[in-house]
């Protein structure tokens, strides 16, 4: 009896879920900032996604480490668990936002109004 052919759970996840679309080799990088920058960004322009930007950027990495498991080399799995810790500094809701740059409008001169 041939044993059957089985898929991981976390395969089919990565196949079927609604958490968002993501570059491929996004996680092999090097950088922690740029892992972080690019799923943020993936996130933000995912229609899959179910949460906001910054929670299924978070899941996401957070997946992709646990299911690599024993596989990660140590100094990867470095680096991304450093790259939770800048999406947790620029992206998290304790992340101080930048607020977009306002167009100057002319000033207009105030005068006194007066009262009669």
């Amino acid at each position: 009896m041939a044993a059957a052919k089985t898929k991981k759970w976390s395969q089919h996840v990565t196949e079927t879920s609604d958490a968002m679309d993501l570059e491929p080799n996004v996680f092999k990088q090097t950088s922690a900032k740029k892992i972080a920058e690019d799923i943020e960004h993936d996130a933000e322009v995912s229609h899959r996604r179910k949460s906001t930007p910054y929670r299924s950027a978070m899941s996401m990495l957070t997946f992709y480490i646990n299911r690599a498991g024993k596989n990660l080399s140590a100094k990867q799995r470095k680096v991304l668990e450093d790259a939770k810790d800048v999406l947790r500094a620029e992206f998290g809701p304790d992340a101080v936002k930048k607020a977009p740059a306002k167009k100057k409008t002319p000033s207009r001169k105030k005068t006194a109004s007066v009262r009669r």
